[in-house]
């Protein structure tokens, strides 16, 4: 009798790997905070977060309209919480997180990113209850002491060069929020993930667009030049669209509480791409680091 997971088509098979789904969004998200950085005088920040919610809004619709039609009354009855997942997954983050990247380091804000898995922890249990369990506890303290290696390139005395400015209150912020939209996940309607999605990046693309007019009026510039397309089209594919999915995907899979220390391979990511495209060598606190990290995921996301 033929094996009938090699019936599964990509994408079915694709969305029940929860840990690849995780490590997709967390180099997705990587990603998008060197580009965000990058190209922070070329697109103000709230323009960044809208054009990039209204794309993935545009880019998603007519894959989810099938499904829309059906969950629409589900989700409409509960469009307090669709409203609060817009604000906080969408609207709230990415302008906080787009502004603070106009302030900080780009190690500053891979130190913060590192306290994601602890946001999430925070709300699930001040909304649900839900506790951390020992396992998942042990793996995020070693996946933490494994980013900190990484980002600090093993000397911990760098620690005391570090300085805080108003965008590491704001990244904080934008990470704070987004810890309310991971654990509001557990409370999410029953609707096919397009839909869902969809609903609440559409909600977010709303918040954002009077913000976006007020920027644009208030004299900030816009750069229209080939890396300011090419890094929009990368944001709505890839760190919206895609990313949200598979994010969204994974809780579903396996809890937020679980999920969340895959946001401690953002800071991985983001070494690795500075090896491989900024030419710079790979050291032994590196595979340290990657080995903490990659041991601390494994622990937190078992059962």
């Amino acid at each position: 009798m033929m094996d009938q997971s090699r019936k599964l088509s990509p994408v079915t098979w694709l969305s029940n790997q929860p840990y690849l789904l995780l490590s997709l969004t967390s180099l997705f998200w990587a990603t998008n905070m060197v580009l965000g950085r990058y190209v922070s005088g070329h697109v103000p920040p709230v323009t960044m977060a809208c054009v990039r919610c209204v794309g993935a809004f545009l880019l998603l619709l007519p894959f989810a309209w099938p499904h829309l039609r059906d969950d629409w009354p589900v989700l409409i009855a509960r469009w307090p919480l669709m409203l609060a997942l817009g604000f906080t997954g969408f609207a709230a983050n990415t302008v906080l997180a787009y502004w603070g990247l106009l302030y900080t380091q780009a190690l500053n804000g891979l130190l913060i990113q590192s306290a994601g898995p602890l946001c999430v922890a925070l709300w699930t249990l001040i909304l649900f209850g839900v506790r951390l369990t020992l396992p998942q506890l042990l793996g995020i303290f070693t996946s933490l002491i494994g980013v900190l290696i990484i980002i600090l390139r093993g000397d911990l005395a760098a620690l005391t060069s570090i300085e805080i400015n108003k965008g590491d209150a704001m990244l904080a912020a934008a990470l704070f929020i987004f810890g309310i939209y991971s654990a509001l996940m557990l409370r999410r309607p029953a609707s096919h993930p397009l839909s869902l999605i969809v609903v609440t990046i559409g909600a977010g693309a709303l918040m954002t667009i009077p913000l976006n007019i007020w920027e644009l009026t208030s004299g900030t510039p816009l750069i229209l030049d080939r890396l300011t397309l090419v890094t929009l089209i990368y944001v709505i594919v890839f760190p919206s669209a895609l990313a949200y999915l598979f994010f969204n995907r994974g809780i579903a899979l396996i809890g937020p509480n679980r999920a969340a220390p895959f946001f401690h391979l953002m800071p991985v990511f983001g070494s690795a791409m500075a090896i491989v495209f900024l030419d710079e060598q790979p050291k032994l606190f590196h595979l340290v680091g990657y080995a903490l990290v990659l041991a601390g995921v494994v622990v937190a996301s078992r059962r």
